[in-house]
This record gives C-alpha cells, sequence and structure tokens, in this order.
C-alpha cells in the first residue's frame, strides 16, 4: 500500500488515459452497430456477410490489430487513434450481433400494428422497435464495456499510456505491487462502467425494471408452490 499511495498521481494519470482509450470506443460501438445491425436482422445475406466478416475480425489478436490500423489508416503507431480505432472494431464485433439478436426479438405483430396506426419507418424505429430491442442492446453494451476497458491494457505493451503500463513495468521488474495496482485500477473502471450502464438502462428502460420484478415474483411465488 505504501508503494500505492508514493505513486498515486502516476496510477491516477495511468487511470485517466485508459478511461480515455475505452469511453470513445464503447459509445461509437453501439451507435455504428445499431444500424448494421438492424440490417442485418432484415436480410438473412445481410447477417450473413456482418456476424462473418466482424467474427473474423474479432478473432484476431488485438496486438496485430493494433498493427494493422495503423498501417491502413496511416497513423503512427504511438497515435492514441490506433488503439481507439482498434478498439471500435472489436466493440462492434459484439454490438452488432446483439442489435441484430435484441431487432430479430420484435416480434412482425408489433411491427404490423405499428403500422397500422399510421407510424412511418423512423417513427416505427424509434418508437416501437428500437424500445423492445433495449434491453439485449444493453446487454450487448455492458460486455462491450468490459471487454474495451480489458483490452485497452494492451495499448502500454505498444507504447500508449494505459493502466497496461504498469503492469508492463511490474512483470518486467517483478514488482508485483505495481502489476496488482494496473490490475485493480482496471476491474475498478469497468465495475463503474458497468454500474452506469446498468443505472442508464433502468432510467431509459423503466418498462424492463418492472419486467424483471415481475419475472422475479413469478419464480418466487414457484419456489413456494413446489
Amino acid at each position: 500500500m505504501q508503494w500505492v499511495w508514493e505513486n498515486f498521481s502516476e496510477i491516477w494519470g495511468y487511470t485517466l488515459d485508459h478511461v480515455g482509450l475505452s469511453v470513445p470506443p464503447i459509445l461509437a460501438g453501439f451507435v455504428l452497430s445499431i444500424p448494421f445491425g438492424y440490417w442485418a436482422s432484415r436480410s438473412p445475406v445481410s447477417r450473413s456477410v456482418l456476424l462473418t466478416v466482424f467474427s473474423i475480425l474479432y478473432t484476431l489478436p488485438a496486438l496485430v490489430l493494433f498493427v494493422l490500423v495503423p498501417v491502413a489508416l496511416g497513423l503512427s503507431i504511438l497515435d492514441p487513434n490506433n488503439v481507439i480505432y482498434a478498439l471500435t472494431i472489436y466493440a462492434m464485433a459484439i454490438m452488432i450481433r446483439s442489435a441484430n439478436d435484441g431487432f430479430s426479438a420484435v416480434s412482425a405483430d408489433v411491427r404490423e400494428s405499428a403500422r397500422a396506426v399510421g407510424y412511418s419507418p423512423v417513427q416505427r424505429f424509434f418508437r416501437v422497435e428500437l424500445p423492445l430491442a433495449g434491453p439485449v442492446l444493453l446487454a450487448g453494451i455492458r460486455v462491450v464495456s468490459v471487454s474495451t476497458v480489458s483490452l485497452a491494457t494492451i495499448g502500454g505493451f505498444i507504447g500508449i499510456p494505459s493502466l497496461g503500463n504498469l503492469i508492463q513495468t511490474g512483470y518486467q521488474i517483478h514488482f508485483f505491487p505495481e502489476i496488482w495496482s494496473g490490475i485493480i485500477a482496471v476491474l475498478v473502471i469497468a465495475a463503474v462502467f458497468d454500474l452506469i450502464l446498468n443505472l442508464v438502462g433502468r432510467l431509459l428502460m423503466p418498462w424492463n425494471r418492472r419486467r424483471t420484478r415481475r419475472a422475479a415474483s413469478r419464480m418466487v411465488n414457484a419456489q413456494v408452490a413446489t
């Protein structure tokens, strides 16, 4: 603990760098995946192509992708945008599948009912399909958040400031307090992000909270009955 207090400003600096690398890919991955996921849910061909392509990209090791992105975009390998773009690709690989599942779960009867009452395609999307797909989208972005925060540590291994610097340096000199400081800070960031997303989801989707309570109540009643 003494080392942590003595080097708290350095740890805090790397923590802010880590958050700065993690937040843009999470948000960009979510926003970009919505139209792709909706498109995939409406076309078997596009679903097959999109899910296959992004599944292949997700299987690429992070270090390989961090090298390929600057080559493809003409960036310096030490440019933080290199990590952000690569993490956005990983985020989309997860989120497009979740978005496809969420929009596919909206029944055709519901869409037809919305069309029958005079909703335009845009109104139908924002007022009916997007809210109904919301719980699945929330689950997807929570997975994306944890994955992105974890993968951002690799930035430290290629010279991009992040909590990975603490882990790498601690490993090189066999200094475990520094290693554990980096690991615990990453876990804390992931937990805080997940808590924030969960709270935002509860505020934006109160109907999902009520449905969860009803499901829990039915489960309890079933257990009591048995």
